[in-house]
């Protein structure tokens, strides 16, 4: 039931980390899976590129928004800037990126889009983050809103929302004793999800084995939003 073979999977920031890892899966199980990724010269921020790579991509079944960052200090320390700059990345980009998407799926009959949320985006979290946990709540609630808005065209959308996992993303959090204990403290089961794990959320999400899911964003947290 998580066989794709045949469908073709766009995932943002699909270079490394759980876009990498995410990438390998859905090959694994039959789908072109193509990587939108700065580092490969696709700003998903940019419509009018975002746009061209789909009409050379052809055909989407599956989207993945994974692209994000973060700018971890204080909110009063925070420039408009930096907070625009993530607002921009985490979600504008998956709307840009979900809006195009949506005539390609329609025509395809159908199709699945994954959203990178995060357990910040209903947690208040641990450390100082206000534009990563705004822009993550943001995730939540439109997945929600494109589920309801595109169930009629049988476009399933749902989120992951992971813990901390180990990417260049938190490095600050893994290259630190005393942050990485505070963290731990927050993780019942003791254990960080891999890149892999998250990307087997997503799998389950895009695929026929989800196919009356939609709206939901699922937690791959290791027990952390269940304090």
């Amino acid at each position: 039931m998580t066989e794709l073979a045949g469908k073709t999977a766009v995932v943002t920031g699909g270079a490394k980390g759980i876009g990498a890892a995410t990438v390998a899966l859905l090959k694994k199980h039959g789908a072109r899976a193509v990587s939108l990724d700065i580092a490969d010269g696709c700003d998903v921020t940019d419509e009018k590129a975002v746009k061209a790579a789909y009409e050379r991509i052809g055909e989407i079944d599956l989207l993945v928004n994974n692209a994000g960052r973060a700018t971890r200090k204080p909110a009063t320390e925070l420039s408009l800037e930096e907070w625009n700059q993530v607002i921009e990345l985490n979600l504008t980009a998956t709307f840009i990126c979900s809006r195009l998407a949506h005539p390609y799926m329609k025509k395809r009959g159908g199709g699945a889009i994954v959203n990178l949320a995060s357990i910040m985006g209903f947690s208040g979290g641990i450390f100082p983050n206000a534009s990563y946990q705004a822009s993550k709540g943001g995730v939540v609630n439109l997945t929600r809103a494109l589920a309801l808005e595109w169930a009629a065209d049988n476009i399933r959308v749902n989120a992951v929302a992971p813990t901390f996992v180990r990417t260049d993303l938190t490095v600050p959090i893994f290259s630190n004793p005393e942050v990485l204990k505070i963290v731990m403290g927050h993780t019942p089961l003791g254990r960080f999800p891999e890149a892999e794990d998250i990307a087997a959320a997503i799998l389950f999400l895009c695929s026929p084995a989800a196919r009356c899911i939609t709206g939901i964003t699922l937690p791959v947290d290791s027990g952390y939003l269940a304090r």
